[in-house]
């Protein structure tokens, strides 16, 4: 995808920023450093869990995608965030699961000071099956000249 332009950007406007899977290792590499739960770091105790098996953790696919589709293309527009609301984890990811992930603009507000925008963007995660993994809704204040 080639960058956007946040005055190009209209409300629910959706972006398919395609599918990931990650490793084993990757799971554990991310959980160690950031989430160490044993159900994210130790294969044998997370089989043992209600999971039945190692899981991410739970920002981990959001961040790959964030870092690796949304920033390229929005990241040189953003001020600040401005909140995460409605975080649900609803299923487990596995390692070597395909995650897709569909980021749709649900609002768009002008702010008057310095002619910013707001914009509200929800982004799904979803399996092969269509079924949600997890979802959650985030506002970003944008520089509305880039």
């Amino acid at each position: 995808m080639k960058k956007i332009f946040v005055k190009d950007l209209i409300g629910n406007s959706t972006f398919d920023f395609g599918s990931v899977s990650v490793t084993e290792k990757d799971i554990i590499d991310f959980a160690e450093f950031f989430d160490p739960l044993d159900f994210h770091t130790n294969k044998d105790v997370a089989e043992k869990s209600i999971f039945k098996g190692l899981i991410t953790s739970g920002p981990h696919i959001f961040n790959i995608f964030y870092k690796t589709k949304w920033i390229p293309l929005f990241g040189d527009s953003v001020l600040a965030g401005l909140e995460i609301n409605s975080w649900k984890f609803l299923k487990p990811t596995y390692a070597n699961m395909k995650v897709f992930c569909k980021v749709c603009i649900t609002g768009i507000k002008n702010v008057k000071e310095n002619n910013n925008v707001a914009i509200k963007w929800h982004f799904d995660f979803t399996n092969k099956n269509g079924e949600s993994l997890q979802m959650l809704d985030m506002l970003i204040l944008h520089d509305a000249k880039k």
